[in-house]
């Protein structure tokens, strides 16, 4: 893939089986995205969006049809593969924060790398500078039980960022926020979207979350039911 596409699928369907039925979480999906897209897929609960986020995050493969990111196709990748595509250029936010509650702040932005190798010193000056982007230099030392919702979200972007992935992966990222932090959060995403260059693609049904998207993915029933792009983004 090298005409500047970060994400492309093709025909895209995911059928999962329920007893003797069986339920089309994805139906002939055809999504392109570009490198430093700042996008959503949005749409009602069932609509299929975790579904995608879940096959473009290489965590499910596809039933038939083709996902391809950063040009590897999913549904071709040993499983060894699949977990070196995730842990190498792909970094996941969830609404439920998945922190690490024995560990600091600092430990917590800190495990990626660990899994990647760094050296120590690389490891410092990456956690400084992640922290820094999400404005949480000084709670380094402190652990997720002292920290408020937006403070705690925030450490989840930047363990996602830390290894300056080329895809961030956003589910629901503000759904346990009120309006103030989202907003706050998002526009951190946007700052290192910009600065970074970092594709974003969220996974939401807030409109909190939809103001800030410049390109909103609508998904209805599996299907892409409309596909827009902000005027003047």
């Amino acid at each position: 893939m090298n005409d500047g596409m970060i994400i492309r699928t093709t025909s895209l369907v995911k059928i999962y089986p329920l007893g003797e039925q069986s339920i089309t979480a994805l139906d002939d999906v055809n999504l392109d995205v570009r490198t430093g897209e700042f996008a959503g897929l949005v749409g009602p609960s069932g609509s299929g969006k975790t579904t995608l986020l879940n096959i473009l995050g290489s965590l499910d493969v596809p039933t038939r049809g083709s996902a391809e990111v950063l040009g590897e196709r999913i549904e071709t990748l040993s499983h060894r593969k699949a977990a070196d595509l995730r842990n190498r250029h792909i970094g996941f936010i969830f609404q439920t924060f998945n922190l690490l509650p024995v560990y600091s702040v600092y430990e917590n932005v800190e495990f990626p790398l660990l899994l990647l190798g760094f050296s120590p010193a690389a490891r410092r000056k990456a956690i400084q500078a992640a922290l820094e982007w999400v404005h949480l230099a000084d709670r380094a030392k402190s652990r997720p039980s002292q920290l408020s919702g937006g403070q705690s979200q925030r450490v989840a972007i930047a363990r996602a960022i830390v290894k300056k992935p080329a895809l961030v992966l956003a589910d629901e990222p503000t759904a346990n926020l009120d309006a103030e932090n989202s907003h706050g959060i998002l526009r951190t995403m946007e700052d290192i979207n910009r600065e970074l260059g970092t594709t974003f693609l969220f996974s939401t049904h807030d409109g909190k979350v939809i103001q800030h998207l410049r390109r909103t993915i609508t998904l209805v029933d599996g299907r892409v039911a409309k596909d827009e792009v902000r005027s003047g983004a």
